[in-house]
């Protein structure tokens, strides 16, 4: 009687949490539609796509070329991040011994720790530069990139080790007795099973690089434009809000706030993905 006392409170009390969470994310929504309204309302959405430049003073509001930034950049950081975060996954799974495993997620730990600034200066002292000796001005798509890729291979590699640490063994063993190798277990077997918790995990991830600001705001360039080669510069829709904030008024302010409504809503949509994903892997 008693346990079932306690386990009723701790699931009421985890229903608030969830409640609470869910107002949250509710409430800035709608705070950010609330903020956006004259601007969508007097100008229409239209326009944010179709405008030919931004320059909200002028009555100009294309964010098309940033908001194609903003995907450009994280689509990018996700090709490089995914097959070596990956690959960690499987060595530290599979291959490594436990000590050599056990640093290893620990230095994966660490790195997700790291706060984005770092990786932001790390990429202007010393990619930029090396970028730049190739093709000028270093400060480009391909510098946010490479910087958003370092940021977020920790969210992969450890959640694609968690996948694979979910695989059932009867299933590996089942391998085994098959006569596999260890590579086409991995390959065939292994990876496979634990194929929705990679992908909700990379889905995560890219939400986190969609919204990373300061990091890509010191690499990146910053000017509005649509890039026609990953060497020119390019101004994503967060680095925009963090540069413009401070100063906007009027139609240009909420133009800004058009912005994270237009990135919230994108996020929204991958982190509904990834647990519609994780579901499928559940019940799988």
């Amino acid at each position: 009687m008693y346990r079932s006392k306690v386990d009723g409170y701790v699931g009421t009390g985890l229903a608030m949490v969830g409640g609470v969470c869910t107002l949250l994310v509710l409430t800035i929504a709608l705070f950010l539609l609330r903020e956006s309204w004259s601007v969508v309302q007097g100008v229409g959405l239209r326009r944010f796509l179709t405008d030919s430049a931004w320059n909200p003073t002028e009555k100009r509001f294309g964010l098309a070329p940033m908001l194609l930034a903003s995907v450009a950049t994280a689509i990018g950081a996700i090709v490089i991040a995914a097959p070596l975060g990956i690959g960690s996954a499987i060595y530290s799974r599979f291959y490594a011994g436990r000590q050599a495993a056990r640093i290893q997620r620990a230095i994966v730990t660490l790195m997700a720790g790291i706060p984005s600034v770092v990786f932001g200066l790390w990429g202007l002292v010393a990619l930029v530069p090396l970028i730049n000796k190739i093709m000028p001005p270093g400060t480009s798509l391909l510098a946010a990139m490479l910087v958003l890729a370092l940021m977020i291979l920790p969210t992969v590699a450890l959640t694609a080790d968690a996948a694979l640490a979910t695989v059932p063994m009867p299933l590996q063993q089942g391998a085994a007795a098959l006569g596999l190798s260890r590579e086409a277990m991995i390959a065939h077997v292994l990876v496979p099973a634990a194929r929705s918790g990679i992908v909700a995990g990379i889905l995560l991830s890219l939400g986190r690089a969609l919204g990373e600001t300061m990091a890509v705001l010191m690499v990146a360039g910053n000017v509005v434009q649509v890039p026609t080669s990953v060497f020119e510069p390019v101004r994503t829709l967060t680095a925009n809000v963090a540069l413009e904030m401070a100063y906007a008024v009027g139609d240009h302010r909420a133009s800004l706030f058009v912005s994270g409504l237009a990135l919230t809503l994108i996020v929204a949509a991958l982190a509904v993905a990834s647990w519609r994903l994780s579901e499928a892997r559940s019940h799988g």
